[in-house]
């Protein structure tokens, strides 16, 4: 941290020769403030001729060492208040007063000289950024960035005839926060054979850099915590960061109900991202055939009889008809191969008689008239 120049806080930051030569007190509050390990020095090495001052400077380095300076926090891209805490008790008016904000680098913010605000001595990144609110001796600080966080000093001087003397002096410390956006989870391949999924998990513009980042896995019975590394880039205008992890998470039994969530950490907050829910069906028995089997068995034995039994009405129906076709054929056949014989051997007429014996050969019946010799 820069250090104030101790002649500084008693003259105006621009007109050095309107103010007197600062009083030996006056220099040495400064100094106790500024460094008042020096002045614990002074007092352990001074011998007891100078026991009175000594006291005073105790007295001055102890209430000055142990003041710490207004924590202020604000957000980034908005606006800080940075308090002057100014009692006013002697009621004096602005017109007499110089009022000014330096960083800890001596950068003035903003002066009100005499009642008016003077813009000669604002430093070019904090101009147009300010605006001053006399009810509340209070300075703002608008469109806050990362590189505003720090010491500031709120001074004022009372112009008297004989010069400038301080009358006031307040320390803030200011913290510029930025929230980061809320946790994502995206899934990077899909559920494995052996039971665990790739994902990511990012969250960005934010500030300052988290603590911690990782993955909680929510079963019924459950909750598993999976760290990654963390991997983090800083932009270099803003000074905002980005981060993330990788991580394969594994699933410590087969459920369906699973949810995971990412959860980032930093010193004040804890984000926690939307639940990724994860589904996976039971495991299915083998099926069971015999229901089923059961349930067709007897539908096909009864089609099989029917289609036996139309087959067999079937073929009886034209069995019948078959046979007696055949024995006609048959018959047939038989005549026409003793007619065909009878023609080759050229037999003489017969007489009735020898007629009739062959008809009774080929006939079962024949006249009995027929039959007598």
């Amino acid at each position: 941290m820069a250090l104030m120049n101790p002649w500084h806080c008693l003259c105006t930051p621009k007109n050095p020769s309107e103010s007197q030569p600062p009083l030996l007190g006056h220099v040495l509050v400064n100094i106790g403030f500024q460094f008042p390990f020096l002045i614990k020095f002074y007092l352990f090495f001074f011998d007891s001729s100078t026991m009175g001052l000594s006291n005073t400077l105790f007295v001055m380095a102890f209430l000055l060492s142990g003041a710490a300076p207004l924590k202020i926090q604000a957000y980034f891209n908005e606006t800080a208040d940075l308090p002057c805490q100014f009692a006013n008790s002697q009621n004096r008016s602005l017109s007499e007063l110089v009022v000014f904000w330096q960083n800890q680098e001596n950068l003035v913010l903003n002066e009100v000289y005499l009642g008016k605000e003077k813009f000669d001595s604002v430093h070019s990144k904090y101009m147009g950024r300010t605006s001053f609110d006399p009810e509340s001796w209070t300075l703002r600080l608008h469109n806050l960035q990362i590189k505003d966080k720090g010491l500031y000093q709120c001074i004022i001087h009372h112009k008297r005839p004989t010069g400038m003397i301080r009358i006031h002096q307040m320390n803030s410390e200011l913290s510029v926060l930025a929230n980061f956006s809320q946790p994502e989870i995206v899934p990077i391949s899909n559920i494995t054979e052996n039971m665990y999924i790739n994902l990511t998990c990012s969250s960005i513009h934010g500030y300052p850099e988290p603590e911690k980042m990782s993955v909680l896995l929510r079963t019924k019975n459950s909750t598993i915590e999976y760290d990654g590394v963390m991997q983090k880039s800083q932009d270099n205008v803003t000074e905002l960061y980005d981060v993330s992890i990788s991580l394969s998470v594994s699933f410590p039994d087969v459920t369906s109900n699973m949810t995971i969530f990412c959860v980032l950490e930093t010193d004040k907050t804890q984000l926690l991202s939307s639940p990724f829910s994860i589904e996976l069906e039971d495991p299915q028995p083998p099926p069971d055939h015999i229901p089923w089997i059961t349930a067709v068995l007897p539908t096909v034995i009864i089609c099989v009889m029917a289609f036996c039994l139309i087959l067999w009405k079937w073929k009886k129906k034209k069995q019948p008809r078959n046979s007696y076709k055949c024995g006609t054929n048959t018959m047939e056949r038989e005549e026409s191969e003793q007619t065909k014989k009878r023609e080759k051997i050229n037999v003489p007429e017969r007489s009735d008689e020898a007629q009739c014996v062959f008809k009774s050969l080929k006939t079962p019946s024949c006249d009995k008239s027929d039959t007598r010799f």
